[in-house]
C-alpha cells in the first residue's frame, strides 16, 4: 500500500504483489514507517519499532524493514512473533524496550509536548496538523468555527487537543498512502469532553466510535492458567 502497491480490501484475498517476496515494494512503503518515527522523536523520546512477522514474509522483506527502521532514527528493531508464539514471541521486544529505556534515562532524555497548554485551540491543532501529518494548511467548517469560539469563551482552551481522523493516511483522504505533505486538514466538527480533559477535532469524514454493548466482549477473554494460553479471542 504506501509503497505504491495495490489496493488493499476488507474481505477481498490480497494481490499477488503482498504474497510474494518484493522487498522493494517493502522498502518503498517505508516512507510511512520513517515519517512515524521522525514523529516520536520529536517528543524527544527513543523508538523501538516492533516487525510483526507474518507467515508470508521473507527474511529479505524483514531484513529490508530492520534496516529501514535503524536508518530513520529508530533506536532498536526487533521481530515479533507474539501472535503465533505468545509472550515467548515477544521477549526480544521486551528486552529492546526495556535497554532502550535504560540508555534514555542514563542519557537524561525527558519528554517533551508539542504544544504548550495556554496555546489558543487553533494553534494547538495547527501544531499537530503540520508537525505529524505533514499539513500545509488547516481549513475549518462554519460549525468548527462556532464551537471553537463557544469552547473557549467557556474556558476550555488550555485543554489538550485529540485529533479524529482516517488511520490509513497522514491525510483525511484514507486514499493517499505513503507519507503525503503540504495537504489541507479539514476540521469538520469541534467536541469538548470536559469530563475527559480534552477537545476533539473530527477531521475529513471520520465518523466516531459508537459506545460499547451492554455486556463488552473483554468480559469473554481469560487467561487459561493451565497453559497460559489466551482464550475468547474468538
Amino acid at each position: 500500500m504506501h509503497g505504491g502497491g495495490p489496493p488493499v480490501v476488507a474481505g477481498r484475498p490480497l494481490d499477488h504483489a503482498y504474497t510474494s517476496e518484493n522487498v522493494d515494494l517493502v522498502r518503498a512503503g517505508c516512507c510511512n514507517l520513517q515519517r512515524h518515527i521522525e514523529n516520536i522523536r520529536k517528543f524527544n523520546v527513543p523508538v523501538v519499532v516492533a516487525v510483526n512477522k507474518f507467515a508470508s514474509d521473507t527474511d529479505g522483506e524483514l531484513n529490508a524493514v530492520l534496516e529501514e527502521a535503524i536508518k530513520y532514527g529508530a533506536s532498536r528493531a526487533v521481530i515479533c512473533q507474539h501472535h503465533g508464539q505468545g509472550g515467548a514471541g515477544a521477549v526480544d521486544l521486551a528486552n529492546a524496550v526495556k535497554e532502550t529505556c535504560e540508555a534514555s534515562k542514563a542519557a537524561g532524555q525527558s519528554f517533551k509536548f508539542l504544544y504548550e497548554d495556554s496555546l489558543p485551540i487553533k494553534d494547538k491543532i495547527g501544531a499537530i496538523a503540520k508537525e505529524i501529518y505533514a499539513a500545509g494548511n488547516v481549513e475549518y467548517s462554519p460549525e468548527a468555527e462556532a464551537a471553537l469560539k463557544r469552547y473557549e469563551g467557556m474556558g476550555f482552551s488550555n485543554l489538550p487537543v485529540c485529533i479524529a481522523k482516517t488511520q490509513y493516511s497522514f491525510s483525511t483522504d484514507a486514499a493517499a498512502k505513503g507519507a503525503p505533505s503540504g495537504h489541507t486538514l479539514l476540521v469538520r466538527e469541534v467536541r469538548a469532553s470536559v469530563g475527559a480533559g480534552f477537545i476533539i477535532a473530527i477531521c475529513g469524514d471520520m465518523m466516531m466510535i459508537p459506545g460499547l454493548p451492554t455486556r463488552p466482549a473483554f468480559y469473554e477473554i481469560d487467561i487459561d492458567p493451565a497453559t497460559g494460553r489466551i482464550v475468547g479471542l474468538s
